[in-house]
């Protein structure tokens, strides 16, 4: 089995339990080291994430296109980029980190050369840095939104831009990536791993590096989101009470019909957000404990480790499970294609079926225009 000890997901070879925790510079002694084997908890971790892939992919896939091609085109415009890149971050977790995982985990030492050790380290923390940036920029968009609800014509300009700076610094974040890692051959044992050996001269340095991404991976994003949302419930609760008083706009008028659109998305994104700090907490908590009593390894369970990281990669299936559940577009897109499956329509005979039904043969889902006729 590899010894998987990083955050950043790279195997090493030693002789201590798997991990996924922390990068681990130094080789052991020789004589005390023995080749990892795959063992019958990395077998579980292995079919684990299999099955993960193949709903992730299905479901991810589904939605992009939904968002981009079918009834999920009604989403606002300032709202459907920001669910795009969620899929495409997913996406690249699905097809970069998961089957990775996978086959490391079956062949135990690394064969793809040097070349791709670094690309593979990369292109894994890039995926995991614009998954919880996208998720950031979700949130101050719904904050904004919420708070300043007549200040939304310019949403798609600033959620563009909120954008493209998240997937800058997910590229910036990463590329350390490509210089740290490179693939190494034990001495006198044929066993070759991909590994950041030699990168670090002091332990402590290592685990500077390991927590600086701990901090941009999920600290930063978990405050900034905790903030946005703890904003957005004062604010509810505080329009709730001068509701109470009177004070509110007239009911079943058509300006209230806003906020219960603003609310439906607004609880869509916090069960989001939810579910990233559910899945990933106890495996950033778990290298937590790792880089600071590296003795933790012999006291913990094997298939502990193995679990901590198949739950965290449920989140990748989350996001298209709950975005089904608020959205009525996506569960009639997914229904048209089953029954076009069963009785043998075309997908394009489909669409223009669904063309005929017009925009108003479902649920409308985009924050509804505000008295200036902007979208929220």
């Amino acid at each position: 089995m590899s010894r998987n000890r990083s955050i950043l997901l790279s195997p090493q070879p030693d002789t201590d339990p798997p991990q996924d925790v922390s990068n681990s510079s130094l080789f052991p002694p020789l004589a005390e080291w023995e080749a990892p084997a795959f063992t019958r908890a990395a077998q579980f971790r292995v079919a684990a994430t299999l099955v993960l892939f193949l709903f992730a992919a299905v479901s991810n896939l589904a939605l992009l296109i939904s968002v981009s091609r079918g009834r999920g085109r009604r989403l606002a415009s300032h709202l459907r980029p920001l669910i795009i890149s969620l899929v495409v971050a997913d996406l690249m977790m699905t097809f970069i980190v998961m089957p990775l995982d996978m086959v490391w985990n079956v062949t135990v030492q690394w064969y793809g050369g040097d070349g791709l050790c670094k690309l593979l380290s990369f292109l894994k923390l890039f995926a995991m840095q614009a998954s919880a940036f996208i998720l950031v920029v979700i949130s101050l968009d719904r904050h904004h939104a919420i708070l300043h609800p007549l200040d939304s014509l310019n949403a798609h300009r600033r959620n563009r831009r909120m954008l493209i700076l998240a997937w800058s610094l997910s590229l910036l974040l990463g590329s350390p990536q490509l210089f740290i890692f490179r693939t190494i051959k034990a001495e006198r044992v044929d066993f070759t791993q991909c590994v950041t050996h030699g990168s670090f001269r002091e332990r402590w340095q290592e685990t500077v590096y390991n927590m600086f991404h701990f901090v941009t991976l999920y600290v930063i994003p978990l405050l900034v989101m905790s903030c946005c949302y703890t904003h957005i419930l004062i604010e509810i609760n505080r329009q709730e009470h001068k509701n109470k008083a009177g004070e509110s706009c007239l009911r079943r008028s058509r300006t209230d019909m806003i906020p219960k659109a603003r609310m439906k998305t607004l609880k869509m994104t916090i069960i989001i957000v939810m579910s990233f700090i559910v899945c990933w907490t106890p495996y950033y908590l778990l290298g937590i404990w790792y880089w600071f009593q590296p003795e933790m390894l012999k006291v913990t369970p094997e298939y502990v480790h193995h679990l901590l990281f198949v739950f965290g990669n449920l989140n990748t299936c989350c996001d298209p499970v709950i975005y089904g559940l608020y959205t009525p577009s996506f569960r009639a897109d997914l229904a048209r294609y089953w029954g076009c499956r069963r009785t043998g329509d075309s997908p394009r005979s489909l669409e223009r079926l669904s063309g005929r039904q017009g925009p108003h043969s479902g649920e409308q889902e985009s924050d509804p225009p505000s008295i200036k006729g902007a979208e929220g």
